[in-house]
């Protein structure tokens, strides 16, 4: 079996998820696992494959003919042995929000960095600041700190550049 990573991006519309859907399942293919939104008037997502060996290649010509309706680029995915591994790390939840303002996450993202954490999930988004006006900016990340990293550090970093921004944090196990 091959595991792939598809990254798919399309105009909005109805029918995209499951016309991915056939062309997977037309060549034996295993929707593992997919995150996928409507973001600026475009669909996007990515999703976990496992396809037969012997269909990895029709299956990504037959990806490529979508073109048109969505544009589909597939990847080679980690083995699950290689995803174990990964679990040995700590997760940590970080939750922010401040009012919106460019470098929020170019400035996080560094600290992460600094530390050599991975982030499994991001999301971000604004909304209307309700009493103040203007429009706040919230971020809600799942890292894993790596075996022998301090995550009490990495709080510390965190809270120290948070007071910088003039954003709310908040931490927590992930």
């Amino acid at each position: 079996m091959s595991r792939l990573v598809l990254t798919v991006i399309g105009d909005d519309r109805a029918g995209l998820v499951g016309a991915l859907a056939d062309v997977i399942g037309e060549h034996g293919g295993n929707w593992e696992q997919s995150q996928m939104a409507e973001l600026a008037g475009q669909f996007a997502g990515i999703v976990v494959v496992e396809v037969p060996a012997e269909q990895e290649a029709a299956l990504r010509a037959a990806l490529d003919g979508l073109d048109g309706l969505m544009e589909v680029s597939a990847h080679p995915g980690l083995e699950p042995k290689a995803e174990v591994e990964a679990s040995a790390w700590t997760p940590l939840r970080i939750d922010l929000i401040g009012n919106d303002h460019p470098g929020i996450v170019r400035d996080i993202s560094a600290v992460l960095a600094r530390h050599g954490l991975s982030i499994e999930t991001i999301t971000t988004g604004q909304r209307d600041a309700p009493m103040a006006g203007g429009r706040l900016f919230e971020a809600h990340l799942v890292v894993r700190v790596p075996p022998g990293g301090d995550p009490a550090d990495v709080r510390d970093d965190l809270e120290r550049v948070a007071s910088e921004l003039f954003v709310d944090l908040t931490l927590g196990h992930g």
